[in-house]
């Protein structure tokens, strides 16, 4: 798709042109083309996942998000079968995976983190049965750890599609987004239609862990959908400084993480969320109200 590579070349531009200001030793990585693909395709994968997570922490879903992110596994490994973009098939599967949790929980006895359970073993037990059959150790480590060194433009050109489908979804429904996430229940008084967000966010949460397979993979991206929103809400109280904060956190784990990729020779989606960990542990100790030093305080200023 020629209008996609062109899209592709001109963020780019734009993107070294910013890198440009930086002082020459943190521009120098960045002379590399595939640095610079690894760089936009960290930065968006970063803002998407960051936003995403603050829902995923609101409702308690990190089982669900690790059940999603281990469920797209053999819709990749059918997809590499067939010779289609991984996108196509990790989404479906996601999808699938995600509307089977759903209908199981709804209509049967069977409690929902049991439904997860069952639904994402089964589809990860698949995808490793399948990917065992068809595909080297070496395709499977790429899966399953990602590898944002090695992202063409084909799949950058996806992750920026998935990455604007996903941000414009939360901007468009903001309002309902933040009914549903504090109070299920007075959203459906407002007159709400709960399963469609319910199911909707699902989907969401589907497409951002497909976006980031080639940066953090499989394995990896639960904490990318887990640690941002955390870090944030030991930070505030107010769900839009919640969702900025976290953007911010998610987009310094991915290119901080990048950069300590490309100078120590780490695995890219380790280092992502290693340094994710690092700014929570922070976070942890530093929050002004909700932080261990300020609780710390407080208690010892009332006794």
């Amino acid at each position: 798709m020629e209008w996609g590579e062109a899209l592709v070349d001109s963020l780019l531009a734009v993107l070294m042109a910013c890198v440009g200001l930086l002082p020459e030793s943190m521009a120098t990585p960045f002379e590399y083309q595939f640095m610079q693909r690894a760089l936009l395709t960290s930065i968006v994968v970063g803002l998407v996942c960051g936003v995403l997570s603050c829902f995923v922490v609101l409702k308690r879903w990190a089982l669900l998000g690790d059940a999603i992110s281990h469920a797209v596994l053999p819709g990749v490994a059918i997809a590499y079968l067939l010779g289609w973009p991984f996108f196509v098939g990790a989404f479906i599967a996601g999808a699938l995976t995600s509307l089977g949790i759903g209908f199981i929980e709804r209509t049967t006895r069977i409690k929902s983190d049991t439904a997860i359970g069952i639904m994402f073993t089964a589809a990860f037990a698949l995808g490793v049965v399948i990917i065992g059959k068809i595909a080297t150790s070496t395709h499977l480590m790429h899966i399953l750890f990602g590898n944002v060194l090695g992202v063409d433009k084909g799949a950058l050109l996806l992750t920026l599609v998935a990455g604007v489908i996903a941000l414009l979804a939360v901007l468009l429904g903001y309002k309902a987004l933040f009914a549903y996430a504090f109070d299920e229940i007075h959203a459906q008084a407002l007159g709400l239609n709960t399963a469609a967000i319910h199911y909707g966010l699902i989907l969401l949460l589907t497409l951002t862990i497909v976006a980031s397979l080639e940066t953090v993979g499989i394995i990896l991206v639960v904490a990318m959908l887990i640690i941002p929103g955390a870090t944030a809400y030991l930070l505030t109280d107010r769900l839009s400084r919640m969702i900025g904060l976290a953007a911010l956190c998610g987009v310094l784990s991915t290119v901080i993480g990048l950069y300590l990729a490309y100078y120590f020779d780490l695995a890219s989606g380790g280092a992502m969320v290693l340094v994710a960990a690092g700014l929570f542990l922070l976070s942890l100790l530093l929050a002004p109200r909700h932080g261990l030093l300020a609780r710390f305080w407080q208690w010892r200023v009332a006794s």
